[in-house]
């Protein structure tokens, strides 16, 4: 049985050690994995070919995706639809794995709905994916986060400064609101929740009448593309 591999999107830390356990359990179960690479882009263009456990030796501790990844706007089109199929039947792919956040998966979904066999493994650090309690690379994003924020934090009590420290989160304020709990931000700001510039000052003054003269406010960088009023700070 022939499985295709492919990573798509925007990248994700933990997406190699996915494809390097999907490549040893099919060879386990007698499988014939193949490697897509560039995600849709290589499904509509042909570009596979055969992965052994050899191939995806040593993969597990970097980053990114050795198969490579991008965004295909022509697979939203019925002509890149239709090549990818091609591809799907011309090379007897009998199902696919797909490891890719919400347009990847929903990517997949067509492919499943046209009769294609299909595993979809959420792949995101927004960890914005319906259903999905922990998606690929939420633990590593938010242990950066925290590991960037305890640093930050002694330059900014050695200045008594406030620091705003963006990180992802398009839709979801997931990253921000968990990374700034575990790295004891004192402000977070999110899309989902709609605050005022002066509603952030006064939390920050609050401190400062506290005797708290350094604050650090964490931001999704969805603020800045949501209307309302911190979009100021953005």
């Amino acid at each position: 049985m022939r499985v295709g591999i492919l990573t798509s999107g925007g990248d994700a830390p933990g997406m190699n050690a996915a494809v390097r356990a999907a490549v040893r359990r099919g060879w386990e179960l007698g499988l014939s994995p193949l490697g897509i690479r560039r995600g849709y882009a290589g499904l509509i263009e042909g570009d596979l070919s055969p992965l052994t456990p050899r191939d995806v030796g040593g993969i597990i501790e970097y980053g990114g995706t050795f198969l490579r990844t991008a965004r295909c706007p022509a697979f939203l089109t019925p002509a890149g639809q239709k090549r990818a199929l091609d591809t799907i039947q011309r090379e007897g792919l009998e199902a696919l794995i797909v490891i890719g956040g919400e347009g990847s998966l929903a990517g997949a979904r067509w492919l499943a709905g046209a009769g294609v066999p299909v595993v979809g493994l959420p792949a995101s650090i927004d960890n914005d994916i319906q259903g999905t309690d922990m998606a690929i690379g939420v633990d590593t994003a938010l242990n950066t986060v925290v590991w960037a924020l305890n640093r930050i934090r002694d330059t900014a009590l050695a200045h008594e400064r406030v620091f705003l420290v963006e990180v992802m989160g398009r839709k979801s304020g997931y990253i921000a609101v968990m990374g700034g709990l575990a790295g004891g931000a004192e402000i977070v700001l999110v899309p989902e929740v709609k605050v005022s510039l002066e509603q952030v000052v006064e939390q920050i003054e609050v401190g400062y009448r506290k005797g708290k003269h350094h604050s650090i406010v964490v931001v999704a960088e969805g603020v800045a593309e949501t209307p309302g009023p911190t979009t100021r700070l953005a």
